[in-house]
């Protein structure tokens, strides 16, 4: 076998974004918050960009206007100082001042807005302690023998969130560095079932809330046989054959379920150590002046510009080439950085007013008046492609009069009626959540039967399976297990 070398020629065509542009879009992307971190890092590594203070109406336009690429150097001067120039000039007159005055943000307030950092830091939640940590600290407090503590310890760690030990304890033996013996651990996991909160340690959920009981209550031991022995029969809502079985009438059997109702399935979610997720809109919906109108939330982005410094550097710098060069690269980042941000708020504020424009049912009637509406119509109405409109909205949030939603949810496909009509998904299931919390509880209605509301009261002809898997999709039980028993 020979083995050559050679050149070979190939022709193609292939369409690359330019690094801008891949900024752009990730831009566009980003919700508020991280935005925000973008900005702030940014003004760490380009000195180029400097943080502006509150400026009058038409100042982030003004910034975001598309300026030409930076020209050849020559003896007199330089495309890019003329753009920066005018940007700069312009904006002199808007906010007035040079050098240290109202345009640049003085050192006062740049203390003051680092006070303000500093503050929201020390305001924000606490992450707590978790529930391996919590339940350290009391075996510490326990006098146990070495090899019980050390299956504790290894048990606790072995928990779910919820504070259930899932596997058998031969997995738990398995993950110790010193593997305890089954009687050692089954004595550990005793231990740690009386820890608080009551109910961690449980190997599934009768035994969870069998741990939860109090020993002091009266009824402690009809409860048990509840838990213990009818527990499958309760979860189906069997109850006649409940209290068949325990020889208690209905009444006395609804009474003995409501007395464990304060028990939970999820005895170890107080600790999980993560902190409640926050969430900020990035578009606020309000109605003003017998109209809704759209604002963007910018009150945490910083307002940037170029830098004057910089500018004024890049006029002094004519002797040193590579200098300039550095300075030019510095300053139409920035510049393009500032025109991506100027793009993202008023692509989202267009789409945004477009969604309003079409779901104002919605915000004045409600989730079943939430009429379908895909991607496509609002890139076609705005003249933008339908990918700007995806990447516009997400992970993007608003605040509405009916609560803070995200904007995909006003995207939603839809069921025709027999009046034509399309209705979306959305407002179905809100319409086969009202029939079934309008039902008699005891005598629920059947999937077959919701799907005959809907088309007698609302013209949906919807299959009986999709009633059921929205319903599901709900978390709402079957008629059998909503049925009130008396």
């Amino acid at each position: 076998m020979r083995l050559e070398l050679g050149l070979n020629l190939k022709l193609k065509q292939e369409m690359r974004l330019a690094p801008q542009i891949i900024q752009s879009i990730e831009i566009l992307q980003l919700p508020a918050l991280d935005l925000k971190e973008l900005i702030e890092n940014e003004l760490q590594e380009n000195e180029a960009l400097e943080v502006l203070e509150p400026a009058p109406d038409g100042v982030n336009e003004l910034l975001g206007t598309s300026e030409a690429p930076p020209s050849d150097d020559n003896e007199h001067d330089d495309g890019l100082v003329h753009d920066a120039e005018n940007v700069l000039e312009r904006l002199d007159d808007l906010v007035g001042g040079r050098g240290d005055g109202p345009g640049r943000m003085s050192r006062g307030a740049a203390e003051e807005a680092s006070d303000r950092k500093l503050e929201a830091m020390q305001n924000a939640a606490d992450v707590g302690e978790g529930l391996a940590d919590h339940l350290r600290r009391q075996l510490d407090e326990i006098n146990l023998e070495p090899a019980v503590r050390a299956a504790a310890e290894a048990i606790v760690y072995s928990l779910d969130d919820a504070g259930r030990l899932d596997g058998p304890l031969e997995d738990v033996a398995a993950g110790m560095d010193d593997p305890a013996p089954l009687e050692v651990l089954e004595r550990a996991l005793a231990v740690v079932q009386r820890l608080e909160p009551r109910g961690v340690g449980a190997r599934d959920l009768a035994e969870c809330l069998l741990l939860q009981l109090d020993p002091e209550d009266p009824e402690l031991g009809l409860k048990r046989v509840l838990l213990r022995d009818h527990f499958d029969d309760l979860v189906r809502n069997k109850r006649p054959r409940i209290a068949r079985a325990m020889g208690l009438d209905i009444a006395e059997l609804n009474d003995l379920v409501q007395g464990l109702s304060h028990l939970t399935a999820r005895p170890g979610a107080a600790y999980d150590g993560h902190a409640v997720p926050y969430i900020r809109p990035d578009v606020v919906i309000e109605w003003e002046d017998g109209e809704y109108v759209v604002r963007l939330v910018n009150d945490s982005l910083p307002r940037v510009g170029l830098s004057r410094d910089v500018r004024r550097m890049l006029k002094e710098a004519r002797g040193d080439p590579s200098l300039r060069e550095h300075l030019k690269r510095k300053i139409e980042s920035a510049r393009w950085l500032i025109e991506a941000i100027a793009q993202r708020q008023s692509t989202l504020e267009r789409v945004a007013r477009e969604i309003v424009g079409r779901q104002q049912d919605f915000l004045e009637y409600g989730v079943s008046h939430l009429r379908p509406l895909k991607m496509q119509e609002v890139a076609d109405a705005l003249g933008i492609h339908v990918s700007t409109v995806s990447r516009a909205i997400s992970d993007k949030y608003a605040q509405t009069p009916r609560g803070i939603v995200p904007l995909k949810f006003f995207f939603t496909g839809g069921t025709e009626n027999e009046d034509g009509g399309v209705e979306s998904r959305l407002s179905v299931k809100e319409r086969v959540r009202q029939i079934i919390d309008d039902e008699d509880k005891s005598d629920p209605l059947s999937d077959d039967a919701v799907a005959e509301r809907l088309k007698e009261e609302h013209g949906l002809d919807i299959a009986r399976r999709t009633v059921t898997k929205y319903r599901k999709a709900m978390g709402i039980p079957s008629s059998r297990q909503r049925r009130v028993w008396s």
